[in-house]
């Protein structure tokens, strides 16, 4: 029985020729790629078109929920619980402060992880090129683009072949 294809996982020697190989690949018409490095390679992220995260905005939603449920939250408990301690007014906004400014950082911060987690995949108990030959090779000193096989392009005899033409060190199978 053969095995459902992942992609095809190409191993590159410098981050030069996984960009190039990357500008090669999109070229070709591939637009199901992923790029895995031992550092961050300036400039992939333009070549691969991965998008911009929208974590900022996530952010400054959960900040204006915060801060809007604190402060009904207590404009409620001084309506329907009035105390007048030392002649203030019952809705004191200063006296608000901190709980609303509290209650703004942690559903901001809680915002943001949790979308941090959503747009990363996470939490990810297998990915599938973990399981490759030579990815250990990654976190050192060895480059790999993967060619997922969800790609329109992708043919394993053709795809393997376009990967050793553009200068991959070795070129390896991927089953899900």
């Amino acid at each position: 029985m053969a095995d459902i294809a992942y992609g095809l996982l190409a191993e590159f020697r410098t981050p030069e020729a996984l960009m190039a190989a990357a500008r090669e690949a999109r070229e070709a018409g591939y637009r199901h790629l992923d790029a895995l490095t031992p550092f961050p390679v300036e400039g992939l992220d333009h070549i691969l078109h991965i998008p911009r995260p929208g974590i900022s905005f996530v952010g400054l939603a959960g900040a204006i929920a915060g801060a809007s449920t604190a402060l009904l939250m207590q404009v409620y408990v001084n309506y329907d619980y009035p105390l007048n301690v030392g002649g203030r007014p019952v809705y004191a906004i200063s006296a608000f402060a901190v709980v609303t400014f509290e209650l703004t950082i942690l559903l901001s911060a809680l915002s943001m992880l949790i979308a941090m987690l959503w747009q990363n995949g996470l939490p990810r108990l297998n990915y599938p090129v973990f399981g490759a030959q030579r990815f250990h090779r990654a976190s050192r000193d060895r480059f790999f683009l993967c060619v997922n096989a969800d790609d329109d392009q992708f043919s394993a005899g053709e795809t393997s072949n376009f990967l050793r033409r553009i200068g991959a060190l070795s070129v390896e199978f991927v089953p899900k």
